[in-house]
C-alpha cells in the first residue's frame, strides 16, 4: 500500500513515523511544500520547543482547548502527554517539566526534537520530499489505479516504485497532482497542512465536501498605545487578571508589557478563548486589567491598610503590591494630585479609590493584534463532526485522513497545540497502518 502524508509539520511527521513503524511493508511518502520541514517545531517556545504539558488527566487536559475539547477526550485516553513523554524517551529524548507545567527537551533546544523526528522517520523508512507540494487530490477511478507512477523526485529523494493492485478493499485510492504537474496514485492520504487560510489541505478537504470553519488567528498579542505603558517594555507581572468588558472573556496569569502593547499568558489565553469574538470586532475592543490579580475592593483595602500603617512614608518607597516599582510609579502618576514623593497620610479616600482602580480595574483600548511569534496558531478548519476521531478518517471520503491544526482544534498556550498534533497524528498513523496491514493480508489471501 502507498500512503501519502501531505505536510511536514509535527502532526504529519508523527503520523508518518507511526504508520511506517506499524506497517513496515507500506510505502509512506511525506511531502513538504517548503524546503524546511518541521519549521514551526524549530522556532516554537523561543527555540526551545514546548513539546507538551504535564497535565496528564484527559478530563483536565481537554479544558485547555477552546475548540475540540469534547472530541479530544477519547483520543487523549489513547495517546496523551504521558505517551508523548514515553515516545520521546524511547528515542533518547528526555523532557523536563517547568513550574507552570510546560515541558521542554532537557537540552532546551528545539533542534533536539527536530532531529529526533527526522531520525525516527528515516529509520522507519519514510520517504521525505521537500520543496514539493500538492496541487490537488481526486478520488481515483478504477482505471487510474494502475497508472504509471510519476512521483517527482524532490530534493534528490528516492522515488518509490508504483504498487498497482494494492488498494485497500472498498477504497479506490486517490490521484494526486503535485506542484510540478506530475500525477501519482496513492491508496490512502493524510492531510496535515496546518490551518491557515492558504492551506492547500483546507482546499482539498472542501473539494471532498467537508465544511470548513473559517480560520482566524488564535494566540495573539494586543496592540495598545497608552501613555501608562510607554517606556515599560519588559515589565512583567506574575499574577494579573484580564477581561473584555461586555463579554464572558476573562483569564489570569503572567502579563508582559511590550513595545507594541501587551503579551504573556494572561493575554494569549484570552485571545485563544476569544478568537472568533475578537476577530468579529476587527481586534478593536476594551480591555480591563487587574495588575494585582484581585478586585478593586481588595486593592482599596490594601491601600487603606498601607496608609494607616505607613502614614509618613512616601508612596514611591512603599509599593503595597507584588509588581515592579516602575509599574507602581505609573499608577501614582496616573492619579491627578499625587506624586511619588506624596506621603501616605495625605492621600484622600477618593485618591485611594483612583489608585485602586489603576491597580485592579485599569481600562485600556486594544487597537489590533500581532501573532505570537512562538505559537502562531489559528482556530478554524475542517469541521469536527465530519471526522471519525478513532481513526482521524473522513466520514465523507473513505481513505482520507486529517491531523493537526488543519482540524478545527486549538489549545491555549503551554504545549497543548503540539499535544493535539502528536495525538491526532498518532491516531491517524495507527489507522493508516491498520489499513495497510489489512490490504497486505487481503492481497496475500
Amino acid at each position: 500500500m502507498r500512503i501519502l502524508i501531505v505536510g511536514g509539520g509535527a502532526a504529519g511527521f508523527f503520523a508518518a513515523i507511526t504508520a511506517a513503524e506499524a506497517a513496515p511493508e507500506a510505502r509512506v511518502c511525506l511531502y513538504e511544500a517548503t524546503a524546511h520541514p518541521l519549521a514551526k517545531v524549530r522556532i516554537s517556545g523561543g527555540g526551545r520547543c514546548n513539546v507538551t504539558h504535564a497535565c496528564l488527566e484527559p478530563r483536565e487536559l481537554v479544558k485547555r482547548y477552546p475548540r475540540g475539547s469534547r472530541e479530544l477526550l477519547g483520543p487523549f485516553t489513547r495517546f496523551g502527554p504521558r505517551d508523548t513523554i514515553a515516545w520521546f524517551a524511547e528515542r533518547g529524548v528526555t523532557l523536563k517539566t517547568e513550574a507552570d507545567g510546560r515541558m521542554f527537551p532537557d537540552t532546551d533546544d528545539s533542534a533536539t526534537i527536530v532531529d529526533c523526528l527526522r531520525h525516527a522517520a528515516e529509520e522507519a523508512g519514510v520517504k521525505i520530499f521537500t520543496s514539493m507540494g500538492v496541487r490537488g487530490i481526486a478520488a481515483a477511478t478504477t482505471s487510474s489505479q494502475s497508472m504509471v507512477d510519476e512521483t517527482p523526485a524532490a530534493a534528490g529523494a528516492e522515488v518509490p516504485a508504483a504498487e498497482s493492485g494494492k488498494t485497500a478493499p472498498g477504497c479506490p485510492g486517490f490521484d494526486v497532482t503535485f506542484t510540478d504537474d506530475s500525477v501519482s496514485h496513492f491508496d490512502r492520504v493524510l492531510l496535515a497542512t496546518g490551518g491557515n487560510k492558504s492551506s492547500i489541505g483546507l482546499t482539498i478537504a472542501e473539494a471532498f465536501g467537508h465544511g470548513i470553519e473559517p480560520p482566524v488567528a488564535s494566540l495573539f498579542t494586543f496592540h495598545i498605545d497608552d501613555p501608562r505603558l510607554r517606556g515599560l517594555e519588559g515589565v512583567a507581572v506574575p499574577g494579573a487578571s484580564t477581561s473584555v468588558p461586555g463579554t464572558k472573556l476573562a483569564e489570569t496569569g503572567p502579563l508582559l508589557v511590550t513595545h507594541w502593547g501587551l503579551s504573556g499568558p494572561a493575554i494569549l489565553k484570552l485571545s485563544a478563548w476569544g478568537a472568533r469574538e475578537l476577530a468579529a470586532c476587527d481586534y478593536r475592543f476594551p480591555l480591563r486589567i487587574s495588575w494585582t490579580g484581585g478586585t478593586q475592593t481588595e486593592a482599596f483595602d490594601a491601600l487603606t491598610y498601607w496608609r494607616n500603617a505607613h502614614p509618613r512614608k512616601q508612596l514611591v518607597n512603599t509599593n503595597p503590591f507584588v509588581m515592579p516599582s516602575r509599574l507602581w510609579e505609573r499608577f501614582i502618576a496616573a492619579v491627578p494630585g499625587l506624586s511619588p514623593e506624596s506621603q501616605w497620610a495625605g492621600i484622600s479616600k477618593d485618591n485611594l479609590q483612583k489608585l485602586a482602580a489603576q491597580a485592579a480595574a485599569a481600562d485600556f483600548t486594544v487597537e489590533g493584534k500581532s501573532l505570537n511569534k512562538d505559537e502562531f496558531v489559528t482556530c478554524g478548519g475542517v469541521r469536527l463532526r465530519e471526522v471519525d476521531f478513532k481513526t482521524m478518517e473522513s466520514r465523507l471520503q473513505p481513505g482520507l485522513h486529517f491531523a493537526g491544526e488543519l482540524l478545527d482544534i486549538d489549545g491555549i498556550t503551554g504545549g497543548f497545540n503540539f499535544q493535539a498534533a502528536w495525538t491526532t497524528g498518532w491516531l491517524a498513523g495507527q489507522a493508516l497502518a491498520a489499513a495497510a496491514n489489512a490490504s497486505a493480508h487481503h492481497s496475500d489471501a
